[in-house]
């Protein structure tokens, strides 16, 4: 028995008349008939009755037909996932991520996403996360790793989470809370912050006056920078403290330190993609990203 015969047997079944089933099918009454004939032949069983030129299921052609229907959506199903499964092998998967605070998930969900998918082309963009979401919003990457949860939502980009970020406090070397092991964030309330741009960090100044507003003081911004260097630098020349995520100690900081806040404060790392956007390449990647962070657990 070949797919054929199902698919000869359902169109029959369906209409219940070789003729009309015979026109769909586009083949002639007389080979219907003997390929229907063939198949009960084959199983053994009556599947319709023929009275009087008036066609009828049994009871058990009724069971079967709708056996033959399931059977044939999944050969569907599994034709359609093959086409997918090309149309990913010749695309591309263009991420965008923060070098400076290199997404720890990256590395190995790009190499478990390989593994699977060797012919797909990745390429990887070092944007800030400003340029992320208007390359995201313009359809320039697929996915970007990104922070501040609230301004992923105001821009309707689908997101998931990665876990969070612990932040902490950079001082000038010398400063005198430098001897604290940790410091309390309503100590920093009488200091000037170096901030974050909105063009490169969007949400960040909203962020810190939310953080600072907890701990019962508004935090006094003195400068806004594009880029965390930038940052460092102004700290380590004494022109005020920031608040960080944690691999920003990767970076060289001259006459800077850093110190842990009580309490511990966190922010959430994200994955975030465009609603609009069905590739086939990206919804791989982010079950790939998933995959890999389950099995870390």
């Amino acid at each position: 028995m070949e797919l054929r015969h199902l698919r000869y047997f359902v169109a029959v079944g369906e209409v219940l008349s070789f003729t009309k089933a015979a026109e769909k099918l586009h083949l002639a009454q007389p080979s219907l008939t003997r390929q229907i004939k063939n198949l009960e032949a084959e199983i053994g069983v009556r599947l319709l009755n023929r009275n009087k030129g008036k066609v009828s299921l049994t009871p058990e052609g009724r069971s079967f037909l709708s056996d033959a229907k399931r059977v044939l959506a999944h050969s569907t199903d599994i034709v359609e996932a093959v086409q997918r499964l090309h149309r990913r092998e010749t695309a591309a998967l263009n991420i965008g991520y923060v070098a400076n605070f290199f997404p720890a998930p990256l590395p190995a969900s790009l190499a478990a996403f390989q593994r699977k998918f060797p012919m797909v082309s990745v390429n990887l963009f070092d944007m800030s996360y400003g340029d992320q979401f208007r390359a995201l919003e313009e359809g320039r990457i697929d996915l970007g790793f990104v922070k501040m949860q609230a301004s992923i939502e105001t821009r309707g980009l689908q997101f998931r989470s990665l876990g969070s970020d612990k932040i902490i406090v950079a001082l000038r070397e010398g400063d005198l809370l430098e001897k604290n092991a940790v410091i309390r964030l309503k100590d920093l309330g009488s200091m000037f912050f170096i901030g974050m741009s909105e063009k490169s960090y969007p949400g960040y100044r909203s962020w810190l006056t939310a953080t600072c507003r907890k701990a019962g003081f508004a935090p006094k911004v003195l400068q806004d920078v594009e880029i965390e260097r930038i940052v460092l630098q102004a700290v380590g020349a004494g022109l005020g403290v920031a608040l960080l995520p944690e691999q920003v100690e990767k970076l060289r900081h001259e006459n800077v330190v850093f110190r842990p806040l009580a309490p511990t404060i966190r922010t959430l790392s994200c994955i975030a993609w465009k609603k609009e956007n069905t590739s086939t390449v990206l919804k791989a990647y982010i079950e790939a990203l998933k995959e890999r962070r389950a099995s870390m657990r």
